[in-house]
């Protein structure tokens, strides 16, 4: 369906893919793997079409509809989620109503066998055929059920997307995308910002798409559940395995094992062989049987080792100056925005030398409190206060927003380093994997793991006591992951870290705030010892509740306990409820006919015969929508 023929990508003298080949079937279900900035986003983005390869090609058929979720992205404001989520269905609107005209057109016309009826009405059949998979149910309960899956409540979907975090905009863009159902699917990162329930939905919907899907993430178990095939970038090239994640893995040592061991005997028979050449190559006698290895050594298919990427991130953070005892400190704290408070009367103190985690269900505040924390966003009430000589180095979540995607990697250090650290510049940059001519890569080009990698780099250039660090390690892979913990682990200042990792945050952090309901509160406990207590596996498991409202009311009085119904009241109620699923049944049925008479007009419509009134059947046409909208606006009010 899809295949890359001989792609290469280069910037300048760097190449970031060189020649690579792989064909993409509609069944396909592809995980694709690499260390970060090996170029799997530059992959997707060459098959969307949002960038073009320097050289070779890349062949897709014209019709093909393909959906693609970047690690990084615009987002729409001044809509309601769920108008948002209906944006989906644009393009299908404007074939209805191109029906529609069409339709009214031939109702018209007389001429039905010219040249231009002839080609209105394949049009019609054209658009009637695109549309026939779109209409087993309406738009708006499509796009509940996939925002639903996504994590959002019910009663959010009438919010401002503007009134939601960037991991809560990202879930709007794949509801987006999963609504459109395009032929081949590209998701790169869609785990970063859902809580464990939503990556269950999503893996569940995943497995059960029909389709082509290409799939860049870190969670073994996500990719192991979904794909059937893994294809590894590195070193500029691809290797190809026809199995998930896990069997990949396996596979991969195998064959370096297998390869190891080939190179090894090939190369004791080359000594021999070429230790007898050098012992007997002047003797009469043995001749003939030193040309004969000669010519064999020359004819041999040499054996080489797949080249791997050994590089690993070096992380050690300078020094940190002393700091007053109290770091920061909130009093009685509420916190959040014109549309809504996130949390209130949060008592938080964060001492010197303490490392710290907030931790929390999405959107419950913990993103919020570091921007009280930074300036950015000023408290509705209450008091919040860094303290005495507190430098603060800050890690965003996007680090999009934190970087200038004009400058080079070496400049983004440059603009902001100042005395003896400048002649440092390109050590340091070594040290978080930026070499050679990396360090002359544009930002814009940059992954999502490259972005995450340099914003860590600017932390070094200044001597901060206070590391501010909001999911750091959203686009690291499992290296760098540890390598950080360790570099962490080692800082002595204090730190204040916003993840969900528990692996991550297990052994680092000594205390941490859980943020739930609207309520934080301080747990003097390691993070193994409040799951143990908790007896929860995950830190993402805190999001597998269903929660309340994200701020508590004032408290109600519990009302009194109503008194057990009556015989006749009990015998009212079932007939009622009766009622609502008889109700629902002849709905569904009614709802069912329409559809199928509209199919049938359609099919009419595509070619008429000759007794055909077509002014009467685009009349009927046009009642049945109206009467489609009615019965499915009161189906949704009772289901």
């Amino acid at each position: 369906m899809i295949s890359l023929d001989d792609v290469t990508v280069a910037y300048g003298s760097f190449v970031l893919l060189d020649k690579i080949n792989f064909h993409i079937s509609e069944s396909d279900k592809i995980g694709l793997t690499g260390k970060n900035g090996a170029g799997k986003s530059t992959i997707m983005k060459l098959i969307f079409g949002l960038q073009a390869p320097t050289s070779g090609h890349i062949d897709k058929p014209n019709r093909i509809s393909i959906g693609y979720l970047p690690q990084i992205m615009e987002h729409h404001r001044g809509r309601t989620v769920l108008e948002e989520a209906l944006t989906a269905f644009d393009e299908e609107n404007r074939m209805e109503a191109e029906i529609e005209d069409i339709t009214a057109e031939l109702g018209r016309r007389t001429d039905y066998e010219s040249e231009e009826y002839l080609e209105l009405t394949a049009r019609l059949s054209d658009l009637n055929d695109r549309l026939s998979t779109s209409h087993s149910e309406p738009p708006e309960i499509q796009a509940r059920r996939t925002l639903v899956g996504l994590g959002f409540r019910e009663r959010e979907l009438g919010r401002l997307t503007e009134t939601f975090s960037q991991g809560w905009n990202m879930r709007i863009e794949l509801a987006k995308i999963l609504l459109q159902r395009p032929d081949v699917l590209l998701l790169d990162e869609p785990t970063n910002h859902l809580d464990i329930e939503s990556i269950e939905w999503l893996e569940d919907y995943l497995a059960a798409r029909k389709g082509s899907l290409m799939l860049v993430s870190h969670d073994r178990k996500f990719l192991d559940r979904i794909t059937n095939r893994t294809i590894e970038v590195v070193l500029s090239h691809v290797q190809d395995y026809k199995v998930p994640y896990t069997k990949y893995l396996e596979l991969r040592a195998e064959r370096m094992a297998q390869q190891t061991a080939a190179y090894e005997n090939q190369q004791r028979m080359i000594e021999k062989t070429e230790d007898f050449i050098n012992k007997f190559r002047y003797k009469p006698t043995k001749s003939n049987q030193v040309q004969s290895r000669i010519k064999a050594l020359d004819k041999l298919d040499r054996i080489e080792i797949d080249e791997t990427d050994n590089a690993t991130l070096t992380v050690k953070f300078p020094p940190a100056p002393r700091s007053g005892d109290v770091v920061y400190k909130a009093t009685d704290l509420t916190a959040g925005y014109p549309q809504k408070v996130v949390f209130r009367n949060a008592e938080i103190e964060i001492k010197r030398g303490e490392k710290v985690a907030l931790v929390g269900r999405n959107g419950e505040g913990k993103t919020t409190l570091m921007r009280v924390i930074m300036g950015q966003l000023d408290p509705i009430s209450g008091e919040s206060k860094v303290g005495h000589n507190v430098s603060i180095g800050y890690f965003a979540q996007n680090q999009e927003d934190a970087l200038d995607k004009s400058l080079t990697v070496f400049e983004t250090l440059d603009r902001i380093a100042v005395g003896e650290i400048r002649t440092k510049l390109r050590d340091i940059l070594a040290q978080f994997l930026f070499r050679g001519e990396d360090i002359d890569k544009r930002v814009n080009v940059l992954s999502g793991g490259e972005r995450a990698r340099l914003g860590m780099a600017k932390l070094m250039l200044e001597n901060h006591n206070l590391l501010a660090l909001d999911e750091p390690t959203n686009h690291m892979d499992i290296k760098s992951k540890d390598i950080l913990k360790q570099a962490l682990k080692a800082f002595d200042g204090t730190l204040l870290i916003v993840s969900h990792d528990r692996d991550f945050l297990d052994g680092l952090v000594d205390k941490f705030y859980e943020f739930e309901d609207g309520v934080v509160k301080e747990h003097l406990e390691t993070v193994a010892q409040f799951l143990e207590k908790r007896k929860l596996e995950t830190l993402q498991e805190l999001d597998r509740k269903e929660a309340p409202a994200p701020v508590k009311t004032p408290e109600k009085p519990v009302p009194a306990p109503k008194p057990a119904l009556s015989y006749a009241e009990q015998k009212e109620q079932s007939k009622q409820e009766r009622r609502k699923r008889d109700r629902i049944r002849y709905l569904e049925g009614e709802i069912s006919k329409a559809e199928a008479r509209q199919k049938e007009i359609e099919s009419i419509l595509s070619a008429p015969p000759a007794d055909a009134d077509i002014m009467e059947l685009t009349r009927e046409y046009l009642e049945l929508k109206r009467t489609l909208d009615s019965l499915t606006d009161e189906w949704g009010s009772l289901i």
